[in-house]
């Protein structure tokens, strides 16, 4: 499992023109599950994504976590993580999973965030969006399960 995780200030999702998902502070998160995850890469990824302490203090140091801070985290399914461009000029996305399945595994991850985090949206899963966010930093992690 794969995720790019970026700070925002605000961040919302478009499906078809109409907004599907808003947040205001907290972590943006494009969520690529590949081949061979299971719910153990779930618990792992989102417990990593609501404890990591990348929220500064008046200090200036990343000493808090979404958790902290009561932030927003706003879950978009993304496929293509697992785009493979090593050979020619297609990429290839055999590492994702099998919509069906994968499906089912984001549907799992969203409860369990939801478990841990007051305020969670989500994008459409499969649909066309169209991600706004505002960057805060920027500060950008790319995390996966299986490293």
């Amino acid at each position: 499992m794969k995720a790019v995780i970026q700070r925002v200030k605000s961040a919302s999702v478009e499906v078809d023109g109409k907004t599907v998902g808003r947040i205001g502070r907290g972590l943006l998160v494009l969520l690529g599950i590949g081949q061979g995850d299971t719910e153990e890469d779930i618990r792992w990824m989102v417990e990593k994504i609501v404890n990591l302490r990348i929220f500064e203090k008046e200090d200036g140091k990343f000493d808090e976590s979404l958790l902290d801070i009561r932030g927003g985290l706003l879950i978009v399914s993304q496929f293509t993580l697992y785009g493979d461009a090593s050979k020619g000029r297609r990429p290839s996305f055999s590492d994702a999973m099998g919509a069906r399945e994968a499906r089912e595994l984001f549907e799992v991850f969203v409860k369990k965030a939801r478990e841990k985090v007051e305020k969670v949206e989500t994008g459409i899963f499969q649909a066309s969006m169209d991600v706004h966010l505002v960057n805060d930093g920027p500060v950008t992690l790319i995390v996966d399960s299986k490293k």
